[in-house]
């Protein structure tokens, strides 16, 4: 297999930032790229709280803590990415920004360099085709947040070789989470999966089967999960989601994937959910209320 000494990570957002960290906390000698110093700058400071954090709950010690910080650095220029053994993208989900930042990084990196996305809907093989490294491209998808979150979707495409699978797998692992093996279809394992009953949970807001607190109370306490639909919904960003079922609809074109009227509307007024402040609930007090939505 090949070794990873040195990491890249493509974006310093939420998910590339919480890359970053992990990255560099097992170990790794990590570089962040980001467009421009104001979101680098936040995101570097994202990554020194969620570690003070862990230091503040016994997690982490302030040496391990201090050794994390040391083996980051972030930059502008994506001519730091050139000498990497992985680079790890987590840009917005735009196939055709994402391709333009491959195209720039397959020129810079050496043939050895491993590619991996971190998208959430979009198909590797989209992306690998726009590259002369099809064999050496592979999907490695984290989940937010993700310091805490234990899964990666290590996706292979058709083209992906034996050897990059094996040590992007390897790696995924390395980092303490559990890899999962998914072939390149829009939405790999989680997604697949979670989107439609998301959907669905809107759908059942919207036809009058209940208010949004009793759609939440109900999977919540009968199905034994941590956090309802529409609440995970704003969790996740209701912006967010509307791309990605938009994604997959054009990809599979069955109407589960469709996102309902309700949700477009929601996305068009600005209530994304928690980031925005307002969604299904209005989170402006100190504990959540379910918005009127008119329905």
């Amino acid at each position: 297999m090949t070794e990873i000494k040195k990491v890249g990570v493509l974006g310093c957002g939420l998910m590339g930032s919480g890359v970053a960290q992990v990255a560099a906390a097992a170990g790794y000698t990590t570089v962040v790229r980001e467009v421009d110093d104001a979101p680098l700058q936040k995101g570097k400071a994202g990554i020194e709280k969620s570690l003070a954090k862990f230091v503040e709950k016994g997690k982490l010690n302030e040496e391990d803590r201090d050794a994390t910080l040391s083996r980051l650095s972030f930059v502008t220029d994506m001519a730091a990415l050139k000498d990497c053994d992985i680079v790890i993208e987590a840009v917005t989900e735009d196939l055709e920004i994402k391709n333009v930042l491959w195209q720039e990084l397959d020129n810079l990196c050496p043939a050895s360099t491993i590619f991996a996305s971190n998208t959430s809907s979009l198909t590797i093989a989209a992306m690998a085709a726009a590259t002369d490294r099809a064999d050496r491209f592979v999907g490695l998808h984290f989940f937010n947040p993700v310091p805490l979150m234990r899964l990666v979707e290590v996706v292979r495409t058709i083209t992906t070789s034996q050897d990059t699978f094996d040590t992007t797998f390897a790696f995924a692992g390395s980092l303490g989470k559990t890899a999962v093996a998914a072939k390149d279809s829009s939405g790999f394992i989680v997604n697949l999966l979670l989107v439609p009953y998301l959907l669905d949970a809107i759908r059942a807001l919207e036809t009058g089967v209940a208010s949004i607190e009793d759609i939440d109370n109900a999977m919540k306490l009968g199905c034994g999960y941590p956090m309802g639909p529409l609440a995970l919904l704003d969790f996740v960003g209701n912006d967010t989601t509307y791309k990605i079922a938009e994604i997959m609809f054009a990809e599979y074109r069955e109407q589960r994937y469709a996102p309902p009227p309700l949700l477009k509307r929601m996305v068009m007024a600005g209530l994304y959910g928690r980031k925005s402040g307002k969604g299904f609930y209005d989170y402006s007090a100190e504990q959540p209320v379910a918005m009127d939505l008119g329905i």
